[in-house]
């Protein structure tokens, strides 16, 4: 069993940067592909970023160049730092963890193990 809580969450201006930060309780961290996903208000929630167990990242098309996934695994956490922020990134992120390691499939689809409960993030104009 893997708990996951998000913080970092804030209200920022646009252009602004931003560092989202996920702790996991529980063991085998390590061994866990995470990943970063977002749900706008009234939209699906969707895939944003993911590392997998070598540390070997992956983005969403239109959030690669903006936002970087990274992981310390002494630290059990998992981050995402995100610049240039715009209003439209303005959502929950949530963050989530996958013991099959990363798959394009599973991430796309939202088909992970758990899930974090999320932090809001607000980009003002």
């Amino acid at each position: 069993q893997v708990m996951l809580v998000e913080s970092g969450g804030t209200v920022v201006q646009a252009g602004g940067s931003l560092r989202l930060a996920c702790a996991a309780s529980g063991r085998g961290f390590s061994d866990y592909a995470m990943g970063w996903f977002r749900q706008a208000s009234g939209k699906e929630r969707k895939f944003v970023a993911a590392v997998d167990r070598g540390g070997n990242t992956y983005y969403a098309d239109s959030m690669e160049g903006r936002f970087t996934i990274s992981r310390d695994n002494a630290k059990n956490t998992v981050y995402l730092s995100m610049n240039s922020l715009k209003p439209e990134d303005t959502a929950v992120y949530y963050c989530a963890a996958d013991a099959r390691d990363y798959s394009p499939v599973h991430f796309a689809k939202g088909d992970m193990d758990y899930w974090g409960k999320g932090t809001l993030v607000t980009v003002s104009s």
